[in-house]
Protein backbone atom coordinates (compact mmCIF):
# COMPACT_ATOMS: atom_id res chain seq x y z
CA UNK A 1 0.00 0.00 0.00
CA UNK A 2 2.91 2.33 0.81
CA UNK A 3 4.45 1.55 -2.59
CA UNK A 4 1.10 2.26 -4.23
CA UNK A 5 0.86 5.62 -2.45
CA UNK A 6 4.46 6.44 -3.37
CA UNK A 7 3.66 5.64 -6.99
CA UNK A 8 0.59 7.92 -6.91
CA UNK A 9 2.72 10.65 -5.34
CA UNK A 10 5.32 10.28 -8.10
CA UNK A 11 2.56 10.49 -10.72
CA UNK A 12 1.23 13.70 -9.17
CA UNK A 13 4.75 15.13 -8.98
CA UNK A 14 5.19 14.21 -12.63
CA UNK A 15 1.95 16.04 -13.51
CA UNK A 16 3.11 19.10 -11.56
CA UNK A 17 6.50 19.11 -13.31
CA UNK A 18 4.76 18.67 -16.63
CA UNK A 19 2.60 21.70 -15.89
CA UNK A 20 5.59 23.73 -14.81
CA UNK A 21 7.41 22.82 -17.99
CA UNK A 22 4.43 23.69 -20.19
CA UNK A 23 4.50 26.83 -22.20
CA UNK A 24 2.77 29.80 -20.52
CA UNK A 25 -0.30 29.66 -22.78
CA UNK A 26 -0.81 25.97 -21.88
CA UNK A 27 -0.61 26.87 -18.19
CA UNK A 28 -3.15 29.61 -18.62
CA UNK A 29 -5.44 27.31 -20.56
CA UNK A 30 -5.17 24.69 -17.78
CA UNK A 31 -5.84 27.35 -15.13
CA UNK A 32 -8.93 28.52 -17.03
CA UNK A 33 -10.13 24.94 -17.40
CA UNK A 34 -9.66 24.34 -13.67
CA UNK A 35 -11.39 27.63 -12.80
CA UNK A 36 -14.30 26.72 -15.04
CA UNK A 37 -14.51 23.27 -13.44
CA UNK A 38 -14.40 24.88 -9.98
CA UNK A 39 -17.16 27.34 -10.94
CA UNK A 40 -19.34 24.47 -12.20
CA UNK A 41 -18.79 22.52 -8.98
CA UNK A 42 -19.62 25.59 -6.87
CA UNK A 43 -22.77 26.15 -8.90
CA UNK A 44 -23.76 22.48 -8.48
CA UNK A 45 -23.07 22.71 -4.75
CA UNK A 46 -25.19 25.89 -4.45
CA UNK A 47 -28.02 24.19 -6.32
CA UNK A 48 -27.69 21.15 -4.10
CA UNK A 49 -27.79 23.35 -0.98
CA UNK A 50 -30.93 25.11 -2.20
CA UNK A 51 -32.62 21.81 -2.98
CA UNK A 52 -31.66 20.43 0.44
CA UNK A 53 -33.10 23.49 2.20
CA UNK A 54 -36.25 23.24 0.10
CA UNK A 55 -36.64 19.54 0.92
CA UNK A 56 -35.99 20.24 4.60
CA UNK A 57 -38.70 22.92 4.62
CA UNK A 58 -41.11 20.64 2.80
CA UNK A 59 -40.32 17.82 5.24
CA UNK A 60 -41.10 20.10 8.20
CA UNK A 61 -44.35 21.20 6.57
CA UNK A 62 -45.37 17.60 5.92
CA UNK A 63 -44.50 16.62 9.50
CA UNK A 64 -46.67 19.45 10.85
CA UNK A 65 -49.48 18.46 8.48
CA UNK A 66 -49.18 14.82 9.54
CA UNK A 67 -49.27 15.80 13.21
CA UNK A 68 -52.39 17.93 12.71
CA UNK A 69 -54.03 15.16 10.66
CA UNK A 70 -53.24 12.61 13.37
CA UNK A 71 -54.68 14.97 15.99
CA UNK A 72 -57.82 15.44 13.90
CA UNK A 73 -58.17 11.66 13.48
CA UNK A 74 -57.89 11.15 17.23
CA UNK A 75 -60.50 13.84 17.83
CA UNK A 76 -62.86 12.28 15.27
CA UNK A 77 -62.31 8.84 16.77
CA UNK A 78 -63.23 10.19 20.22
CA UNK A 79 -66.31 11.89 18.81
CA UNK A 80 -67.36 8.69 17.04
CA UNK A 81 -66.81 6.68 20.20
CA UNK A 82 -68.88 9.13 22.25
CA UNK A 83 -71.62 9.11 19.62
CA UNK A 84 -71.69 5.30 19.58
CA UNK A 85 -71.72 5.26 23.39
CA UNK A 86 -74.62 7.75 23.41
CA UNK A 87 -76.51 5.77 20.77
CA UNK A 88 -75.96 2.61 22.76
CA UNK A 89 -77.04 4.44 25.90
CA UNK A 90 -80.08 5.78 24.07
CA UNK A 91 -80.93 2.35 22.76
CA UNK A 92 -80.42 0.92 26.25
CA UNK A 93 -82.63 3.69 27.63
CA UNK A 94 -85.17 3.02 24.90
CA UNK A 95 -85.15 -0.70 25.69
CA UNK A 96 -85.56 0.06 29.40
CA UNK A 97 -88.40 2.47 28.62
CA UNK A 98 -90.12 -0.11 26.42
CA UNK A 99 -89.73 -2.77 29.10
CA UNK A 100 -91.06 -0.39 31.72
CA UNK A 101 -94.03 0.40 29.50
CA UNK A 102 -94.61 -3.31 28.95
CA UNK A 103 -94.46 -3.93 32.69
CA UNK A 104 -96.87 -1.07 33.31
CA UNK A 105 -99.21 -2.43 30.65
CA UNK A 106 -98.93 -5.90 32.16
CA UNK A 107 -99.57 -4.47 35.64
CA UNK A 108 -102.57 -2.53 34.38
CA UNK A 109 -103.89 -5.65 32.67
CA UNK A 110 -103.32 -7.67 35.83
CA UNK A 111 -105.09 -5.07 37.94
CA UNK A 112 -108.03 -5.03 35.53
CA UNK A 113 -108.11 -8.85 35.62
CA UNK A 114 -107.98 -8.80 39.44
CA UNK A 115 -110.84 -6.31 39.53
CA UNK A 116 -112.87 -8.51 37.16
CA UNK A 117 -112.16 -11.60 39.26
CA UNK A 118 -113.06 -9.77 42.47
CA UNK A 119 -116.34 -8.63 40.91
CA UNK A 120 -117.07 -12.13 39.70
CA UNK A 121 -116.15 -13.53 43.12
CA UNK A 122 -118.50 -11.05 44.84
CA UNK A 123 -121.32 -11.96 42.48
CA UNK A 124 -120.73 -15.66 43.09
CA UNK A 125 -120.78 -15.07 46.87
CA UNK A 126 -124.06 -13.18 46.51
CA UNK A 127 -125.52 -16.05 44.51
CA UNK A 128 -124.30 -18.56 47.12
CA UNK A 129 -125.83 -16.44 49.85
CA UNK A 130 -129.06 -16.17 47.93
CA UNK A 131 -129.19 -19.91 47.38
Amino acid sequence: EVQKLNQQLEEKNGEIEQMINQPPYEKEREILRLQKSLAEREKAQATSDILCRSLTDETHQLQRKLASTAEMCQHLAKCLEEKQRKEKGNSDDQILTERSNQLLDNETSLQALICNLQDENRMLKQKVAHV
